[in-house]
């Protein structure tokens, strides 16, 4: 689905507040500090003691013409007489409420860069401090921090033919935003420009794919290339990304990013373009350039706009007009979480760390792709990793680069799998052993083996639920006995969208629904408060910010274990842990809806129907 703006209506993503009826207008023209000053006082914004203040630093800003006057009154720090601070975006709501214009926060992922880009110039955009945002037959909205400074207006209708609708935006970011589409666009330009000279108009396509080599691409250390991965790079970290996709097509590659669970597409670039981008990335992660008819893998680690150090898994892999990149993004304060942060209830936290304190045995953690396992199990081995504690891991590939582990990565190639790994792990005196993945009875044993020989063992498998972890160990041939003696615990897990806190609104459901998720053994939870999403400019009019976890922790206690057989009946053994207390992902997912942090329809999304087979297939 295409989230790119239009015009009319006001784009989704770029929508603030509607303009109110002006009080006493500004002067026409640019603004000045003074008159800024004088309308905030005007207005009782600001406290009287405040006012002396205002006053000395318009004295001062005079010759401050550059700096737009609300950047100078934010930089105060001023107390506003409601509560709170005179912050830039709260000043510049106030601006367009004053001047009567709209109020908006640019969202980046819904600008249609090179369309925009394409109606004026960069020097005329800067010189007048605007940026078009969106445009169609009849409107362009365009983004101002000037909104009564309109000697460009005219100028720009008679050139685009079109109706121009102005809001009014944080001067910072306008400056921000101009010098960024602006610049990845003339970069992109440039590089096509290389293209056209060098390559003579061969482009990779589904007939050459077998032949390609370095011929026919920009060079990967082209300074427009190394702008546009340096942009990308950045601009996925301050939207949140976990992956950016970098997908070849025979007119237009696609530039998307994964966002809360959710695919965006962010930017499009031509055919040669996204070669040399693919090319340049495949450099910093010390991948084979010249390579294009294989799948490989490589890392990149960074720093982040914040100082943060940041790794990024890449894997590539041959289509049909090129090679596709995937870059999944591992930001430490992402991947290392406390046990409250990834969402465990008081209770399931305090199950958790009775099983993965016990010395020895094994904890498994379930769920598909993409279900935060690995989060998980970072985050509970970061806790245990003490400095007296022995923690090895045996994974494929390496996700996050953690310096309190030991940490190996599976090499097919020299057959160093998941059982060779564990095998040489059990000789390195370990105290706690982290296996990537059981896929096969042959590492199945070897965990068995280290927990019997008395190591702690965490690993995880592809289940549906908690129970289902049983009769898939059965199927990968593991006597039931060894099961029943060394398995601790299991944990089941799935992510859901959390409702943006800013903007949701009650919604109450019927009884159908929450008999959609509900139980039939399990009673509604007392006094629920569910919400539905609205969208507002912090979650993209998604209505939805961040994820939470979803959990089933199924310990395995001596009435269980006793169950546990070569012919196991997974209903009953289901039925039996619920008579134990098993507080199930349904469950789990009810209580969140009823919290209003969720939705019914998220939930839903991530279970299986009731009738769906348990065991998932190895990814």
């Amino acid at each position: 689905m295409d989230h790119r703006p239009s015009v009319p209506p006001l784009p989704a993503g770029l929508a603030g507040s509607a303009p109110t009826p002006e009080r006493v207008p500004l002067p026409p023209g640019r603004l000045g500090f003074d008159q800024v000053a004088a309308a905030l006082v005007a207005d009782g914004l600001v406290a009287e003691h405040d006012q002396d203040r205002i006053r000395f630093s318009a004295h001062g800003a005079r010759n401050a013409s550059e700096v737009h006057p609300l950047v100078l009154l934010a930089n105060l720090k001023l107390a506003a007489t409601g509560g709170g601070e005179l912050g830039l975006e709260r000043l510049t709501e106030w601006l367009a409420e004053r001047t009567g214009t709209r109020y908006l926060r640019i969202d980046p992922t819904r600008v249609d860069v090179p369309a925009v880009t394409a109606l004026v110039s960069h020097a005329y955009a800067r010189r007048h401090r605007f940026l078009p945002l969106a445009a169609n037959a009849e409107r362009v909205l365009v983004a101002t921090s000037e909104p009564l400074a309109h000697e460009w207006l005219r100028d720009l209708q008679h050139l685009t033919r079109r109706q121009i609708e102005l809001a009014t935006v944080n001067p910072l970011d306008l400056h921000r935003y101009t010098m960024e589409f602006f610049g990845v666009t003339h970069s992109v330009r440039g590089a096509r420009g290389d293209a056209r000279s060098d390559t003579n108009g061969t482009l990779p396509s589904f007939e050459q794919l077998v032949e390609l080599g370095r011929a026919g691409d920009v060079n990967a250390d082209d300074h427009h290339i190394v702008h546009i991965v340096d942009w990308l790079l950045q601009y996925a970290y301050e939207q949140r990304a976990s992956d950016i996709h970098l997908e070849p097509r025979r007119d237009m590659g696609r530039m998307r990013f994964r966002i809360d669970g959710v695919l965006h597409k962010v930017f499009e670039v031509p055919p040669a373009v996204m070669t040399a981008v693919v090319s340049r990335i495949k450099v910093l992660g010390r991948m084979d350039l010249a390579e294009r008819r294989r799948p490989q893998d490589g890392r990149i680690k960074t720093r982040s706009p914040g100082g943060r150090e940041v790794e990024m898994r890449l894997s590539t892999m041959p289509t049909a007009f090129g090679e596709k990149c995937v870059m999944r993004i591992f930001d430490p304060d992402a991947a290392f979480k406390s046990i409250d942060q990834l969402g465990f209830s008081p209770e399931e936290a305090a199950g958790w760390t009775a099983l993965v304190e016990r010395p020895h045995g094994i904890v498994l953690v379930t769920g598909p792709t993409g279900s935060g396992k690995t989060t998980t199990l970072y985050s509970t081995l970061k806790r245990l990793a003490t400095p007296d504690v022995n923690v090895c891991t045996v994974e494929d590939p390496i996700e996050m680069i953690a310096p309190e582990f030991n940490q190996m990565q599976v090499q097919t190639n020299i057959d160093l799998d998941f059982a060779a790994g564990v095998r040489t792990l059990l000789r390195q005196d370990p105290d706690i052993i982290m296996i990537g993945e059981i896929r096969d009875l042959e590492t199945a044993q070897m965990a068995v083996q280290a927990s019997l020989t008395g190591h702690l063992v965490l690993s995880t498998l592809h289940t549906n639920d908690a129970p289902s972890a049983i009769t898939r160990l059965l199927d990968l041939g593991v006597p039931h006995y060894l099961i029943a003696s060394t398995v601790n615990g299991i944990l089941a897990q799935r992510l859901v969208r959390t409702l943006c806190p800013h903007c949701k609104v009650p919604k109450p459901l019927t009884d159908a629904q929450w008999a959609a998720l509900a139980d039939a053994n399990e009673a509604l939870p007392e006094s629920p408060t569910p919400y539905a999403p609205a969208g507002c400019i912090d979650c993209r009019r998604t209505g939805y910010l961040g994820r939470v976890g979803l959990y089933e922790l199924l310990p395995l206690g001596s009435r269980l274990r006793g169950l546990i057989r070569a012919d196991m009946d997974l209903a009953g053994f289901s039925r039996a842990a619920r008579a134990e207390g098993l507080r199930t992902l349904r469950r789990a997912g009810l209580e969140k809806v009823a919290a209003g942090l969720t939705t019914i329809e998220e939930v839903l999304s991530v279970l299986p129907p009731p009738d769906e087979p348990r065991a998932l297939p190895d990814s």
